[in-house]
């Protein structure tokens, strides 16, 4: 008899041969399987702003959240023009003037309100080196409390607010200006969520004559039971009660304004040490 070229193989090892045969062919065609329903996924851009709220759709439970604000483009620039009063896009040389007034005639008409208000994130930054709009600026930043927030709602929404000024610009010696903002407050405000990021502004001032804003966050408690003395916004910028309270009063762009109490650490927590001590932004 001729001997056999394999060693003779036992029970046992038999057994755990047929089981590690049987376990590949399960994960095999599980993975085959579920391939099968994985779409190649190309290599594209992000998809715009305006798309994020059918992603997040298809990946939970919420339904699309409409965007309440909505601006006249995608880019740095066109964001920062309401879609329902762009007339064209402002020539650098004119655009600090008009958020000079904007800011202005926001800051002043709350005060005659009594409501109030405070500068936030890069229009506070503004403030701090010389109390003024920073030249590169595109945007205003400003803060209320949800109670001032509520105010607003019910007793401001949709309503239309006459600025007058004088000027001597255009070589027609001292003459006045009569500009018209409108205070629209977002019908999401009350929401304490950030929800798909839609709607993380609660309220703008918009000059209807060019369609360039103020945009208005507002602080609350949202979670005062565990996180009691904590304020935020609906874009997670957060506080303690002493950073911002009792506001300091000062001015900003000649005219009177309030800022935060510790303001420094506020801006140190939001742009870096750097940002109070460099004096140039992209060159």
């Amino acid at each position: 008899m001729k001997s056999s070229l394999y060693p003779p193989v036992s029970l046992p090892n038999l057994l755990l041969a047929i089981v590690l045969v049987v376990t590949s062919f399960v994960l095999l065609s599980a993975t085959i399987h579920r391939s099968s329903y994985l779409p190649s996924v190309p290599s594209v851009e992000p998809p715009p702003e305006r798309a994020w709220p059918m992603v997040w759709a298809s990946y939970s439970n919420e339904p699309p959240e409409p965007k309440y604000f909505q601006e006249a483009g995608n880019t740095l620039e066109m964001s920062h023009y309401d879609i329902r009063f762009f007339q064209g896009v402002i020539p650098y040389s004119q655009h600090r003037e008009v958020l000079q007034h904007l800011i202005r005639s926001y800051l002043s008409i709350m005060a005659s309100l009594k409501m109030e208000t405070w500068i936030a994130h890069g229009t506070l930054l503004g403030w701090w080196w010389n109390g003024r709009i920073m030249p590169w600026d595109y945007d205003l930043d400003v803060q209320v409390s949800l109670h001032t927030m509520e105010h607003m709602a019910k007793q401001f929404n949709q309503t239309l607010h006459e600025w007058r000024y004088t000027t001597d610009e255009g070589g027609e010696g001292v003459h006045e200006i009569k500009k018209t903002y409108l205070l629209d407050v977002n019908p999401n405000y009350s929401e304490m969520k950030r929800r798909q990021g839609m709607n993380v502004i609660d309220a703008r001032w918009v000059d209807v004559d060019t369609g360039m804003f103020v945009d208005i966050t507002a602080l609350a408690e949202r979670n005062p039971v565990l996180e009691p003395g904590i304020w935020s916004c609906k874009n997670f910028h957060q506080y303690r009660t002493h950073n911002i309270w009792p506001l300091k009063e000062t001015r900003f762009e000649g005219v009177k304004a309030k800022v935060p109490l510790d303001h420094e650490r506020i801006l140190v927590a939001e742009y870096g040490e750097k940002s109070l001590v460099l004096t140039e932004w992209e060159g």
